[in-house]
């Protein structure tokens, strides 16, 4: 048999040398390759080469675009030596890489502001993870080391863009005008939260901002954005998805199957990771055997790039770019932001249990996105220490403001617990709040004196 199929070759190169039509032995040859249930049909190549490395001088009219036949058995290999190179503005002194155009877009109005958001996000994060140890919340988590992941990108968007946020993206709240005092009633779960006390703190959501809420488990807001995206596409806005997530995210099921729709929908989405090296405990090394997340994108038929995270004009030039390309070309961006969590997964986490302090520190004075933006403004001339001070002042006064007020508003009461989702409560609900406003009645001592009933 291997003698047959080897003359049939042959005899088919011989053919084509001399400029004949192929023979029908050669006809039967190609005959093997049609694929019936999908009409597609294996082609002769217009000209063969006998120095070339295929064997079969055809292509395959295969769904999904035409694909070359080759006898050479290769493997695509699994990994290269060479990672895909990193995109940055300023090194981390604050200079200016050579060949980067950011003075056309990042003036002194807007590094000012950006800035100073950097340094609200720090100064949030500090009173309010000090708070909860202090036992006036029940949890908390903040973004020390990420701060120009969230602020770059977020001065980037349009107020009409549709975000759907993780956990560590305060800074794109702030950013739309999300108040301190909004970010602490939510917090405390008073009168004033947005989510009437019903969510754990740090799921923010703001329908006038366009801002979704927020939601524990990882990775149920990618394919969420992905449809939300097709929707806007249907609408034709003018606007685009933006949704954020870190790299522990990435090995969740719904990451594979929202970036797999978006590209098949061809969705106006921008997926932002925040590869911060840990999901919690778990070191990307332990995730994941590929060269991070932007080489996912590919295999997705995404447009994808890799960021430095910690440089907030590299960030905005690439998100701000990644928009554009989402909209005009209707289709989705990957963006993979190198950051590194510098502080604890959360107020339940410990995280020199399991890496060395050093490396902390590092990142958190040599590696800081806040110190390197810092240094950037201040070459300019349009920082100075003193600036500073008075900043860092004013907004730790805004800040313990905002708690005071939200500590003394009103928690929301008992019937909200049964309220807002569904149009008439059906009658087993009925019945868990005439149980549970039963109880509270019999065991007033355990039940919080500050929660109307």
């Amino acid at each position: 048999m291997a003698f047959v199929f080897k003359a049939l070759i042959q005899n088919h190169k011989r053919q084509l040398s001399i400029g004949l039509h192929a023979s029908p032995a050669a006809s039967t040859l190609f005959s093997l390759h049609r694929f019936k249930s999908t009409g597609a049909v294996a082609e002769r190549s217009p000209v063969f080469n006998e120095n070339d490395d295929v064997s079969f001088p055809q292509t395959l009219d295969f769904p999904g675009g035409r694909v070359p036949f080759t006898a050479q058995m290769k493997f695509i290999s699994a990994a290269t030596d060479r990672r895909i190179p990193c995109y940055r503005v300023l090194d981390d002194d604050g200079y200016v890489l050579p060949g980067s155009s950011v003075f056309e877009q990042v003036r002194q109005e807007m590094a000012m502001k950006m800035y100073s958001a950097m340094v609200t996000v720090q100064t949030v994060d500090t009173i309010f993870y000090e708070a909860q140890r202090q036992g006036r919340l029940s949890f908390y988590l903040t973004s020390f080391g990420e701060e120009a992941v969230s602020i770059g990108s977020a001065a980037a968007l349009s107020p009409d863009d549709v975000l759907m946020l993780q956990y560590r993206e305060l800074g794109v709240l702030l950013w739309r005008d999300f108040s301190l005092q909004e970010m602490a009633n939510q917090c405390f779960g008073n009168k004033g939260d947005y989510g009437k006390g019903r969510q754990m703190p740090i799921h923010y959501g703001s329908n006038k901002h366009n801002i979704l809420t927020i939601s524990s488990p990882l990775a149920t807001q990618i394919p969420q954005a992905a449809g939300v995206a097709y929707s806007l596409k249907m609408d034709e806005k003018d606007a685009c998805v933006v949704t954020y997530f870190g790299d522990g995210t990435t090995s969740e099921g719904d990451f594979h199957a929202g970036l797999n729709f978006a590209a098949v929908m061809e969705a106006p989405v921008v997926f932002i990771c925040r590869n911060n090296g840990w999901a919690i405990s778990t070191p990307v090394s332990e995730q994941f055997r590929s060269d991070g997340i932007v080489t996912k994108g590919q295999g997705y038929g995404i447009t994808s790039i890799r960021v430095d995270g910690n440089d907030a004009l590299a960030v905005y030039n690439a998100i701000r770019v990644a928009r554009e390309m989402a909209i005009k070309q209707q289709k989705p961006i990957l963006v993979e932001a190198l950051t590194y969590r510098v502080s604890h997964h959360s107020t339940s986490d410990d995280s020199t249990k399991y890496r060395p302090t050093e490396e902390i520190e590092h990142w958190k004075t040599a590696r800081s996105p806040v110190g390197r933006f810092r240094k950037w403004i201040q070459r300019h001339g349009w920082w100075s220490d003193e600036d500073e001070h008075q900043l860092r002042g004013n907004i730790r006064k805004q800040v313990l403001q905002a708690i005071q007020e939200a500590e003394k508003m009103e928690k929301p009461s008992l019937a909200e617990l049964f309220s807002d989702v569904y149009d008439k409560v059906p009658s087993n609900l009925k019945e868990q709040e005439r149980s549970l406003r039963d109880i509270v009645m019999r065991h007033p001592k355990d039940y919080p004196a500050d929660v109307p009933v």
